[in-house]
C-alpha cells in the first residue's frame, strides 16, 4: 500500500499522524467539519494532476454500497465530501468521530484518480496511485514488480530504482534465499530460521514489538463456552508465555485486547494466571457432550504450532478437544464470518486508533459473539469523544471488561523479526499498519 499509494495523512515512525497528500487540516469546535488543505504539484502515475476531485471520488467510492468496501463502516459517519477549489476539501460528519484521522491514514483510504474511478478501472489488477513506486507487473502467487516514481512529491525519494515482491511460502526457502543474497528482505521470520539467520554474516535482523494480539478465540454463543467459568478454565490451562516463545519466537503476554506497545494498552495480566489445577477442576465439573474443536488456518504455520500447543495444554487439563485444519478462505468464510467454530487461533493486527480494533466488540456482530452492554457503550462513547484523556478512561473500561470476561484467551504480542540484507539501510516497518515503508531504503555502495 505505501509503495504504490499515498493517503491524505500518514503515521510517522513514532506513530504520530502527520501530513501527506494533505499539507494541513483544521477541525471545527464541534468536531463535525474537517477541512484539509491539499499538497500541490502531485501527479498520479498516469500523469494526471492530483486535486480535491480525487479525494472526493476516492472517499465516495468507499461509501458506495454497490462497491461494498469491507472498510465502509469506518466511513459511516461521513455525511458529505465538499470540494472548495482544487486544493481544499471539506469532510462533513454526522457526529464527532475521533478515529477519523487514523482512518484517513490507513491503506484503504488511499487516494485514487477520479477519472479512473468513473471509468470503473480495475485497481485490484492494475493499481494507480501517487506513491513512490509505479506498478509494472503482477504474476499472481509469484511476484509483483514496481519501478521508481521519478515524479514523487517527497524530494529525494524513493532511492531504489526497482522493488520486487516475491511470494515464498516456505520459511526455510525464504531464509536460504536471504542468506545467499537472492532476496534482500524476508518478512516475518520465526524459528528455526530465526536462529539460522542470527548466525549468518550477510544478514541482519530488524526487530520490533509487533502490534499484533495473538489469541485463542472462543465462540461464546456455544454451550458450554457461553459460561464465564468455563472460559476461565480454558484460559487457566494456557501457558501464554510458553506459547509466545515456542510458536511465535517470543513476545509479551497482554492479558487484554490491545498490543502491549500501544499508548492505550492497560495491563490486566494480574487478573488471571496460568493455573492448571483450576483448569482441571473446571473441566471435571463441566458436562461436555462433544469435543471442543480448535479450527486452525493451515497456511499460517505459527498459528498451527500454537494450536497444537493449546490442544495439548487443554487435553492435559481434562478438556475434550481436537484440532481441525482449514485453508484461509474457509477460515474467513466459515469461522470469521460464519461463526462455525468452538475455538480458533489467530492474530489481530494493529490499527492506528483503538477503535479500529475494538469496534463492534460487546455486540453480537463479532465472530466470538460476546455481548456486553458496558463494553459496547464505552467503545462507542470513546469513538465520539475528542478529548484524549477521556478516551483513555473509556477504553480502560472496555479493556478491563474484556480482560475479565474472556471472549478470547489473550495470549500476547509477539516480537516481529524481519531479515535484511546486511548492506541495506533505511528499512522501516510500520507495526500498526503492518506495512513496510521503502521510500528511504538504499544500498550505500550502489
Amino acid at each position: 500500500m505505501r509503495s504504490v499509494y499515498d493517503t491524505l495523512v500518514e503515521p510517522d515512525q513514532e506513530g504520530a499522524i502527520v501530513p501527506a497528500l494533505a499539507s494541513s487540516w483544521d477541525v471545527s469546535d464541534d468536531g463535525l467539519r474537517w477541512v484539509f488543505e491539499l499538497r500541490r504539484d502531485v501527479t498520479f502515475h498516469d500523469g494526471q494532476e492530483f486535486t480535491s476531485r480525487d479525494v472526493q471520488a476516492s472517499l465516495e467510492r468507499l461509501r458506495d454500497p454497490d462497491f461494498a468496501s469491507p472498510s465502509a463502516h469506518e466511513f459511516s459517519v461521513l455525511h458529505e465530501v465538499i470540494t472548495h477549489g482544487p486544493w481544499r476539501v471539506e469532510l462533513v460528519l454526522t457526529e464527532p468521530h475521533a478515529p477519523l484521522l487514523a482512518t484517513l491514514a490507513s491503506g484503504w483510504a488511499a487516494i485514487l484518480p477520479a477519472d479512473k474511478i468513473a471509468r470503473g478501472h480495475d485497481f485490484g489488477a492494475e493499481p494507480v496511485g501517487t506513491g513512490p513506486f509505479r506498478f509494472q507487473r503482477w504474476l499472481r502467487d509469484s511476484e509483483i514488480l514496481l519501478s521508481r516514481n521519478d515524479s514523487y512529491w517527497i524530494e529525494g525519494a524513493p532511492l531504489l530504482e526497482e522493488v520486487q515482491f516475491r511470494v515464498i511460502t516456505e520459511q526455510a526457502v525464504m531464509a536460504q534465499a536471504l542468506a545467499r543474497g537472492r532476496i534482500d528482505v524476508a518478512d516475518i521470520v520465526v524459528e528455526p530460521e530465526l536462529s539460522f539467520l542470527r548466525n549468518t554474516d550477510a544478514v541482519k535482523l530488524y526487530e520490533s514489538t509487533s502490534a499484533l494480539v495473538m489469541v485463542l478465540a472462543i465462540n461464546t454463543r456455544r454451550a458450554p463456552l457461553d459460561r464465564l467459568e468455563v472460559r476461565q478454565g480454558i484460559n487457566a490451562a494456557i501457558d501464554k508465555q510458553a506459547a509466545l516463545d515456542i510458536a511465535y519466537a517470543g513476545g509479551e503476554v497482554s492479558g487484554t485486547f490491545m498490543d502491549v506497545s500501544n499508548p492505550y494498552y492497560e495491563d490486566f495480566t494480574h487478573l488471571y494466571s496460568h493455573d492448571p489445577d483450576f483448569a482441571r477442576d473446571v473441566a471435571e465439573k463441566t458436562s461436555f457432550d462433544r469435543d471442543l474443536v480448535i479450527v486452525l488456518p493451515q497456511n499460517f504455520e505459527p498459528h498451527v504450532r500454537a494450536g497444537e500447543l493449546y490442544h495439548e495444554m487443554l487435553r492435559r487439563a481434562g478438556f475434550p478437544v481436537r484440532t481441525q485444519l482449514v485453508d484461509w478462505s474457509t477460515w474467513i468464510s466459515d469461522v470469521y464470518r460464519g461463526g462455525q467454530f468452538d475455538l480458533t487461533v489467530i492474530g489481530h493486527t494493529g490499527k492506528l486508533d483503538p477503535h479500529g480494533r475494538l469496534a463492534r466488540y460487546g455486540t453480537a456482530e463479532t465472530y466470538v459473539g460476546w455481548e456486553d452492554e458496558e463494553t459496547a457503550g464505552a467503545i462507542d462513547e470513546a469513538r465520539r469523544t475528542l478529548d484524549p484523556g477521556k478516551r483513555r478512561d473509556l477504553y480502560r473500561v472496555a479493556l478491563e471488561r474484556m480482560a475479565r470476561e474472556l471472549p478470547f484467551v489473550f495470549v500476547g504480542s509477539p516480537y516481529r523479526y524481519v531479515g535484511l540484507n546486511a548492506a541495506l539501510e533505511g528499512f522501516f516497518m510500520d507495526s500498526q499498519l503492518d506495512t513496510p515503508d521503502l521510500r528511504r531504503v538504499r544500498f550505500p555502495s550502489h
